[in-house]
């Protein structure tokens, strides 16, 4: 495992690291003992760097992340997120009151008496524009509820706002071959104030792995049967916001130029690798297997100038009419 500095922390984040929404929920089910397999094996395969939320499976990823972070030797760095508690989301919400009390959740959900990096959770645009919530979040800092902050944010404009306000260590955005805008106009800013990329939904829900079909199902509780369109929460968390028949026709073009035994998800990440603005990507897993195939992306060669090309011109003219210009 390689690893890459966040923001100006001073820490260096496995550049594979871990994201825990689907051992919370919405992905259908995963039993306890399959999540905690999947979380020591991407410690095993050297991941220090989990992100979680307090929403997801309300407060259970953070859970099962306080129980790894127990039974583990090895020193392990965890972000979590605030503000999707809201019933509707608003700038009021993130009041000094709410953003205390979901820490104070998030603490006891995390067993610890401060947070290592507390991301707020796709506030609204609005919120960009108040100094306010920002100064708040400096006062947790100083009260030694959490150490550092950053932004988890649905658009590149918000993530530009986001990092005006000096604290922000850190902006979570999708990135992946299916959402290639961020590189052209946040990178280069986000690489001059130093402020770290976590690279959310790299495989496009499962798009870019390569093993979904035209008939593959999916659980009733899992989102990606109940947003296809947005209609739980922004359409581009669930397959990066491109259509499902769509992004199976570019994944099997995609397949035909993976280099020997470099698997489908091994490409998509060492694709998103490739941009030294990337700290890190942050796939999700249900199974040890799973884990264990996503933490070797660190390990394959570079992509080279044919493939990287190849890449851009899948998504020039399958892909990017459709998501290039929405977020």
């Amino acid at each position: 495992m390689e690893y890459r500095p966040l923001g100006r922390t001073g820490w260096n984040v496995s550049e594979i690291s871990f994201g825990a929404w689907a051992i919370g929920g919405s992905w259908g089910h995963v039993s306890d003992e399959d999540a905690m397999a999947a979380l020591h094996r991407a410690v095993e395969c050297g991941v220090n760097f989990f992100d979680t939320a307090d929403v997801y499976g309300n407060g259970r990823s953070e859970q099962l992340i306080a129980k790894l972070r127990k039974n583990c030797k090895q020193e392990i760095i965890v972000a979590t997120k605030a503000g999707r508690r809201l019933p509707k989301q608003s700038v009021a919400g993130y009041s000094t009151a709410n953003l205390t009390a979901w820490v104070e959740d998030s603490l006891r959900n995390l067993s610890t008496d401060c947070l290592d990096l507390l991301q707020l959770h796709c506030p609204p645009t609005e919120l960009y524009q108040s100094a306010e919530v920002f100064e708040i979040l400096d006062g947790l800092v100083k009260a030694g509820k959490i150490r550092y902050y950053g932004v988890s944010v649905e658009k590149i404009e918000e993530a530009l706002k986001a990092m005006q306000f000096p604290n922000v260590q850190s902006v979570q955005i999708i990135f992946n071959i299916f959402r290639q805008r961020p590189a052209e106009e946040l990178f280069p800013q986000a690489k001059q104030k130093q402020v770290g990329i976590l690279a959310r939904v790299p495989l496009a829900s499962g798009l870019l792995t390569g093993k979904l079909r035209r008939d593959s199902t999916f659980a009733p509780d899992d989102h990606r049967n109940f947003n296809r369109h947005g209609q739980a929460f922004d359409v581009g968390e669930t397959f990066s916001g491109v259509d499902y028949a769509t992004g199976l026709d570019a994944a099997e073009e995609i397949r035909t130029i993976l280099p020997p035994g470099m698997s489908m998800s091994q490409f998509a990440l060492r694709w998103i690798l490739m941009f030294d603005a990337v700290t890190c990507a942050i796939p999700g897993g249900k199974r040890a297997e799973q884990v264990a195939d996503n933490c070797a992306a660190s390990r394959v060669q570079p992509l080279s100038e044919a493939e990287m090309g190849a890449v851009k011109r899948i998504y020039d003219s399958k892909i990017r009419p459709i998501v290039h210009n929405h977020w």
